[in-house]
């Protein structure tokens, strides 16, 4: 069955009730500095992890996601002294896989093209906000990177994975890749980068956090359909992000995001896809806006995400 995972958001007693309270299942923890000892050793440490696991346990949730310390510009550029960045990941990802982790993503440098959009927030219904992006309005530059430097790129990132795998296989932990956001031709992660990581890594340990949202932004509701088709019957769809758009590169120049509800895609539609597929990790509302009202532990653009896929979730059975 299909949960509900939302981020960690500092992880005070305020936000762990209302989280509860609202229906959540599981904590993402979205920074690879998120946990003690990354940053004073690079790495975390095993006795802080299990000890916040434990809190988050004690209130009915669990953790579903981590992120491991970053992979940095200066590491994909192989410069003096990166490899240190390569051991502390690894040393990260044997930590949470002692502390029962199931899915860790790392994250990589260069794997987007900031400057070739121009990035605004759309005014939506009744005025809330939310990040938008546009081609014809980007400046004009020449960020995008060549063949051989794209090649170089995923070279580092094979690099990395070929240590990451076997210990994630030892330990019974999933990593999952996320895909280039903003999903520009050539992205390193993008439509067709996307596909590369499990002809690379056909381990059953590697699979992606599927980013509904970001790949809609590539080619809306049918390229996203078809994603989850292909990579949801290989069982490679190891976490969800849920958001929906407005637009897409392809077929606009741009996308705007939106509430769930808001945008083109049918999001009923895709837990459909999803649980044709036999997908039962967590659904994660990603990028939420902004309401009126929101305020420090007031968000109610959070409780209406949680509530809507809940909501869902519950048709879902209906529909069986």
């Amino acid at each position: 069955m299909m949960r509900i995972s939302v981020w960690d958001s500092g992880l005070d007693e305020a936000y762990l009730r209302q989280v509860t309270q609202l229906g959540a299942d599981c904590i993402d923890f979205g920074r690879g500095d998120a946990f003690p000892g990354v940053k004073e050793q690079g790495y975390p440490d095993l006795d802080g992890v299990i000890q916040i696991r434990a809190r988050i346990r004690s209130w009915g949730l669990d953790i579903n996601r981590v992120t491991l310390p970053d992979i940095t510009a200066q590491f994909m550029g192989d410069l003096p002294g990166c490899e240190r960045e390569l051991e502390n990941t690894c040393a990260a990802l044997q930590v949470y896989g002692q502390a029962g982790i199931p899915v860790a993503r790392q994250r990589f440098a260069g794997d987007t093209f900031p400057s070739l959009t121009h990035r605004f927030q759309a005014t939506h219904r009744g005025g809330y906000r939310a990040r938008a992006e546009s081609l014809s309005q980007a400046a004009d530059c020449e960020e995008r990177m060549s063949h051989q430097a794209l090649d170089t790129w995923w070279q580092r990132f094979c690099q990395v994975y070929a240590r990451l795998v076997p210990i994630a296989e030892e330990y019974h932990i999933r990593l999952a890749v996320h895909p280039s956001d903003t999903p520009l031709p050539g992205t390193p992660l993008g439509s067709l980068g996307f596909h590369r990581v499990i002809d690379a890594f056909p381990s059953p340990s590697v699979g992606y956090l599927y980013c509904i949202g970001t790949r809609a932004e590539a080619g809306g509701s049918s390229l996203v359909l078809d994603e989850i088709g292909n990579y949801g019957r290989k069982g490679r769809i190891v976490a969800v992000h849920l958001r929906n758009v407005r637009g897409s590169l392809s077929t606009s120049g741009g996308f705007e995001e939106t509430l769930l509800d808001d945008g083109d895609m049918n999001m009923f539609q895709m837990l459909l896809a999803l649980e044709r597929v036999g997908y039962s990790g967590c659904l994660n509302p990603d990028h939420i806006p902004q309401i009126e009202g929101d305020g420090g532990h007031a968000s109610l653009g959070l409780a209406y995400s949680i509530g809507y896929i809940r909501a869902l979730l519950a048709a879902l059975v209906v529909a069986r």
